[in-house]
């Protein structure tokens, strides 16, 4: 039947004193100055990322990682459920000013934005990053009949 090992804990009779340190010891908040979030709203989906003054990435949040499937994702509803989650997971950053840029055309674009300012943040500036084609693709060529 093989050997009987026996498992020993390491560590188990520490002293108080190394607890009560470790008890006492707190993290400071993480402090931004400057916090930018990114919405991208498509027709499928609506995503979320909240970025520092460097584009460092702090969290980020999407419709179908909130649970959502399928048409449902692109609802105003689902973006500002995701825009909960996303300020769920910042709790413990501090941030003083709060930047919104907007990328997309789906339906969930306008709640998420008032879902974000809705929650108590000093948003300083909204702005639409949404791509326009320039003059865009060749158009296929007319059907002959």
């Amino acid at each position: 039947m093989g050997k009987k090992r026996v498992a020993t804990i390491k560590g188990g009779g520490g002293s108080k004193k190394a607890k009560a340190k470790a008890a006492k010891k707190k993290k400071k908040p993480r402090v931004v100055e400057r916090a930018n979030f990114h919405i991208k709203a498509s027709y499928n989906n609506t995503m979320l990322s909240a970025t520092d003054e460097n584009g460092n990435v702090l969290a980020w949040a999407s419709a179908g990682g909130a649970g959502f499937k399928g048409p449902r994702k692109a609802t105003p509803y689902a973006a500002t459920q995701v825009v909960d989650i996303l300020l769920e997971k910042l709790e413990k950053i501090d941030m003083k000013q709060v930047h919104i840029s907007v990328s997309g055309i789906g339906s969930g674009r306008d709640s998420a934005i008032r879902a974000l300012t809705g929650k108590g943040l000093n948003v300083v500036s909204i702005k639409d990053v949404t791509s326009v084609p320039h003059n865009g693709c060749r158009p296929p060529k007319p059907r002959r009949v």
